[in-house]
């Protein structure tokens, strides 16, 4: 299965924030959607960061509460991995495994199209397995 098959599924809107809002404002946006992270982009198309609850709640710790007031480029990861439409699946558990990665930018043509969260590769992972399953059950009972 294709990164793009699970576009087409789940939709390609990806939430952004400036990098110039405030974490307070990323705390607002990170509940309304019920999303765990966002990508910073000042026009929404390019990739300046990603910021996750992960990255608040660290500085959080590190800095105290007075970093909600803080701009999001403040605490936002730089330099962020991404991954195209046409790339496979389960290379890309493999690298969200092993990186540690919950979310990952969708870029094609240098423009962002998306967004993929460690459960949609888990449900994708899950959907094949259900239709092999169904596969095998319809052959062995041919």
């Amino acid at each position: 299965m294709l990164i793009g098959s699970i576009l087409r599924n789940k939709g390609s809107h990806v939430t952004c924030v400036s990098p110039a809002a405030t974490v307070r404002e990323l705390l607002t946006e990170l509940a309304e959607h019920n999303i765990g992270a966002v990508v910073v982009s000042s026009d929404g198309v390019t990739i300046e960061g990603i910021v996750s609850e992960r990255d608040v709640v660290r500085r959080l710790h590190d800095r105290g509460a007075s970093i909600l007031d803080a701009p999001v480029s403040s605490i936002m990861t730089t330099e962020v991995t991404t991954v195209g439409p046409g790339e496979n699946v389960e290379s890309l558990r493999r690298t969200m495994t092993n990186q540690r990665f919950r979310h990952m930018p969708v870029v094609d043509g240098g423009r962002l199209i998306g967004i993929v969260s460690i459960g949609d590769v888990v449900k994708s992972a899950i959907e094949e397995l259900e239709t092999e399953k169904a596969s095998l059950v319809d052959y062995l009972h041919r």
